[in-house]
């Protein structure tokens, strides 16, 4: 039988406790993971709450957003639409049945009246922005030196206020030829006449078979005639508000041994009565009348009419002579500038613009002039730099994003002008002053009823705007950025 040797008994009490302690260990565990803790391992599974900052963000950006919406449709249905259908609709021919691929856009290389058109919009983009922007700075700088700056600013900045047709048909008027409705023509003929005196009776001819042949453009001359004699020229054709205000009532002169003497009048009697190459009572002598004699072809003595037309041309020999009336007495006066002709009429719409827009010009980079840093300008006129230098040096790079921003903007309003070239340019000359977007409408719904073509040239148009606006859109960007 085996024994089993005497166990000790502190290596049991030892044993007996570890085995306690391990059992409370337990105990505490298990009470540790009880309700309380799964509880709070469930409030760890459970979602976040929501960031209050995450949902104003939100809340705000679907109120801008419903906001918006109304104007991205209207955007929508009147701009991105019409590009669309129009660009579309230049792949078409006339009437919108046949596919013609790029063949609108060939015509409009072959078609000498696009390609003029084409000529003028260059014409305008180049100078109308320029001339403009330049105006704009000049009138802005000057106008911080004027006491009423602000009254001088309305004043220029007043056209704005007018619509182009507006402008259009006052300006139509302006540029008439008639000196006594186009005001434009009305002062370059006084000064014009004021240096070189006009003719006096442009419009008077001479009385038929009274012994005067010949023509106005060719000047009058009478039979021979030998000195002593009285010799009377009767003329007709000059209204009765054109003879001067000093002419008297005709009258024969008495013959004069060796002289030549006569009557230049306007054979006409108010009313009834009076005789034909007679002077009669009511009829005016025309004072300032050129009469010459003639002898071999060859002037040798000239006279002008006194106020009741009798001329007296002494100093004559011995033989027979012919009275000559010269045309410069009947040469048709100066007309003025025919602005509205081929040649000028684009310059003459120009200027109408100008007229428009040159406020709008100033009134911006007046604004940026109004920004520039005085403490600069100062430190330069302490320096000694006088004020042209100052403004060439100084204003002019210190403003040269705002004249930048200024002369894009007009170059996208040029491309884009229609109402000033329709209406200043009259029909005859419409051609000559067109411009794309006139071209385009007179195309598309003014006669040419070829919308095909029409569509192709406002897609030309586009292309040649959106650099420009791109451009401008970038550099606003930038400033308000910066």
């Amino acid at each position: 039988m085996e024994r089993h040797p005497a166990e000790d008994p502190r290596s049991v009490e030892k044993d007996q406790k570890a085995t306690v302690d391990s059992q409370s260990v337990e105990e505490d565990r298990k009470a540790a993971s009880g309700p309380r803790s799964v509880a709070g391992r469930r409030r760890a599974k459970a979602p976040a709450a929501p960031d209050p900052r995450r949902r104003a963000l939100r809340r705000r950006r679907l109120l801008g957003a419903a906001f918006a919406l109304p104007a991205l449709l209207l955007l929508g249905a009147l701009v991105a639409y019409p590009v669309v259908f129009s660009a579309g609709r230049s792949l078409f021919d006339a009437g919108g049945d046949r596919f013609v691929g790029l063949d609108n856009y060939v015509e409009m290389v072959r078609d000498p009246a696009t390609l003029k058109a084409l000529r003028n919009s260059a014409i305008w983009v180049v100078v109308a922005p320029v001339l403009l922007t330049g105006l704009g700075l000049l009138l802005a700088v000057l106008t911080e030196r004027v006491r009423w700056a602000t009254a001088f600013k309305l004043v220029l900045f007043l056209p704005m206020a007018v619509s182009f047709l507006a402008a259009g048909i006052v300006f139509r008027l302006a540029y008439e030829q008639d000196p006594d409705r186009g005001v434009l023509n009305a002062v370059v003929v006084g000064v014009h006449d004021a240096f070189d005196a006009p003719a006096p009776y442009p419009t008077a001819r001479a009385r038929e078979g009274e012994g005067l042949s010949g023509a106005p453009a060719a000047g009058y001359t009478s039979g021979e005639l030998r000195p002593g004699s009285v010799t009377l020229l009767p003329f007709v054709g000059v209204a009765p508000g054109a003879v001067p205000g000093d002419a008297e009532p005709a009258r024969a002169p008495d013959p004069a041994p060796g002289v030549l003497t006569g009557t230049v009048y306007l054979d006409f009697t108010p009313g009834t009565g009076g005789r034909p190459g007679a002077v009669d009572g009511q009829e005016k002598g025309l004072p300032g009348m050129t009469v010459e004699a003639v002898r071999d072809g060859e002037a040798v003595a000239s006279a002008r009419t006194a106020a009741d037309g009798t001329f007296r041309l002494d100093g004559l020999g011995d033989g027979t002579y012919r009275l000559r009336v010269p045309p410069a007495n009947f040469a048709a006066g100066y007309g003025g500038v025919d602005w509205l002709g081929p040649t000028l009429v684009t310059p003459a719409i120009i200027g109408a613009y100008l007229w428009v827009w040159t406020g709008f010009s100033m009134v911006l980079i007046g604004a940026g002039l109004a920004a520039l840093p005085r403490d600069v300008l100062e430190a330069a006129r302490v320096d000694g730099a006088n004020e042209r230098q100052i403004f060439r040096r100084i204003t002019v790079p210190l403003l040269a994003p705002v004249l930048t921003v200024v002369f894009v903007t007009l170059v996208i309003n040029v491309m884009k002008v229609f109402d000033l070239v329709y209406v200043i340019a009259p029909g005859p000359v419409q051609e000559d002053a067109n411009v794309l977007a006139t071209r385009m409408w007179l195309v598309s719904f003014g006669g040419g009823n070829d919308q095909g073509l029409g569509s192709a040239l406002s897609v030309l148009l586009l292309l040649l705007v959106v650099p420009a606006m791109v451009f401008n859109i970038r550099r606003f960007r930038k400033g308000g950025g910066s």
